[in-house]
C-alpha cells in the first residue's frame, strides 16, 4: 500500500478580506492510498499557511513540501514518516504552520492504519481506559455580564460540570473581565467547576499578577493562558502566586517546545492541540513527558468534529486522560461539517467503537464554504 495523493481542503466562513474568529476557518487534508483507504485529518491553523506547507515544490533537502515528501511512501509506518517530515522541511517548518500541517497528516495517517487494521485508534496506541470522558463547554464571552450569565444557565442546563470561557472581549479591560467573571460565577454557583482563557491577553507578568489577585474570590478551577508561553519567567511566578491551577500551552509544538515549558514555565496543567502540536504521534510523547513531570494534560480543542474525533481517541488511550474540550461554538464548521458530530451527553462524550476517526464529512458544507 503506497500513498497516492493528498487533497487539501481549505474552508472559512466570512469573506477572505472580513474578519474570522475561532471556530470559523478550518484546514483538513484527505491522504489517499493506491488502494483506496482515505484517512482524514485537519489542523487549527491558517488555512492557506498550512497549504503552502503541503503543496511546496522541493528547494532543498532542508526545504521540501509534505507532499512530495510522502507520495509512493507507505502509510502504516506513521512514525518513520513523521520523523522525514519534520527533518525534510528543517527550514520551513519545525516549529508553528510546519508542525501544524504536519499534524493534520498524521491525523489522517492514523485514521488509515485504523481501517487497514480494523480496530480503533484507541486499541492501536495500547488500549481503552475509560468508556466516556468528562468534557468541559467552552463559549466565547458576549460583552455583558447579563449575556454571559444567560449562556453559562444554559450549558449548565444542558449538563455540563465544568465551563470555561475565552476570547472575545475578554481581556481587554480589567474591571469588565472582573465584571464577567463575577457574573457568570454568581449564575453558577461556588461549587460549579468554572476555568477562564485570556489568549494572552493579560500581556505582562505585572498585570497578570494584579488580575490573578483581583479575580481569587471566584475560585476558579485555572486560569488559562494569561500571558504568552514565551514568557516562561512571568508563567513560573504566577504559578507561585495564583491560588487557581496556572494551564498553556495550546500554541505550542513538539515535545521540544513541551519539554521546556515544562520544566521553566511550571504550569499546573498542558493543553498541547492535537491538530497543532505533531499529532497523534506526537502528542503521545508529550503526555510521558508531562507524567514523568507530574503534570496534568488536558488537550485544547475549539475547531471542527475531527478535531473532537481524534481528541477523544487519544484520551481514550492514555491513563489520565479523564477531562477534555468541547466547544460550543455555532459556527457551521463546527456544527454542521462533520454530520456524525460526537454528542455531549449529561457533561460526557462516550467514547466510539468506531474504525478510524469514524467522521462522516458533509461535502455540502464542504463546497459551500471552500476558499
Amino acid at each position: 500500500m503506497k500513498i497516492a495523493d493528498i487533497e487539501v481542503i481549505t474552508l472559512r466562513v466570512p469573506p477572505i478580506d472580513q474578519a474570522c474568529e475561532w471556530g470559523e476557518d478550518a484546514f483538513i487534508v484527505k491522504v489517499v492510498t493506491d488502494n483506496g483507504f482515505i484517512g482524514i485529518g485537519e489542523s487549527d491553523t491558517s488555512p492557506i499557511v498550512a497549504k503552502a506547507v503541503i503543496e511546496a515544490p522541493n528547494s532543498n533537502l532542508y526545504c521540501s513540501g509534505l507532499k512530495s515528501l510522502l507520495i509512493g511512501e507507505n502509510p502504516l509506518e506513521i512514525q518513520k514518516l513523521w520523523d522525514k517530515m519534520y527533518w525534510s522541511s528543517n527550514y520551513l517548518g519545525r516549529r508553528g504552520a510546519g508542525i501544524h500541517a504536519m499534524s493534520a497528516i498524521d491525523i489522517a495517517l492514523w485514521d488509515i492504519a485504523s481501517q487497514f487494521y480494523q480496530v480503533p485508534i484507541y486499541m492501536l496506541l495500547g488500549g481503552k481506559y475509560r468508556e466516556k470522558i468528562r468534557a468541559y463547554g467552552t463559549f466565547i464571552p458576549a460583552d455583558t455580564p447579563e449575556e454571559n450569565k444567560k449562556i453559562a444557565r444554559q450549558l449548565k442546563d444542558k449538563g455540563f460540570t465544568s465551563l470555561k470561557f475565552g476570547g472575545g472581549i475578554l481581556g481587554d479591560d480589567a474591571q469588565t473581565d472582573y465584571e464577567i467573571i463575577k457574573a457568570v460565577r454568581e449564575e453558577l454557583g461556588n461549587d460549579f467547576e468554572l476555568q477562564i482563557d485570556l489568549a494572552s491577553k493579560w500581556r505582562t507578568y505585572s498585570h497578570a499578577a494584579h488580575m490573578v489577585k483581583k479575580v481569587e474570590p471566584f475560585q476558579l478551577n485555572w486560569i488559562e493562558e494569561p500571558v504568552l508561553a514565551d514568557d516562561m519567567r512571568g508563567y513560573r511566578k504566577l504559578a507561585n502566586l495564583s491560588g487557581a491551577k496556572l494551564a498553556g500551552g495550546e500554541s505550542l509544538t513538539t515535545r521540544f517546545e513541551f519539554d521546556d515549558f515544562i520544566k521553566q514555565a511550571q504550569p499546573d496543567i498542558i493543553q498541547p492541540d492535537i491538530t497543532r502540536c505533531g499529532g497523534i504521534s506526537e502528542m503521545r510523547i508529550i503526555n510521558d513527558i508531562a507524567e514523568m513531570n507530574g503534570i496534568k494534560l488536558v488537550p485544547h480543542g475549539f475547531s471542527t468534529g475531527i478535531l473532537l474525533a481524534a481528541t477523544v481517541q487519544f484520551l481514550a488511550a492514555t491513563k489520565d486522560g479523564d477531562l477534555m474540550e468541547y466547544s460550543q461554538s455555532t459556527s457551521p464548521l463546527f456544527t454542521k461539517l462533520v454530520k456524525n458530530l460526537i454528542p455531549i451527553e449529561n457533561g460526557y462524550v462516550k467514547v466510539p467503537d468506531v474504525i478510524g476517526l469514524g467522521v462522516e464529512l458533509d461535502e455540502t458544507i464542504i463546497e459551500m464554504y471552500r476558499i
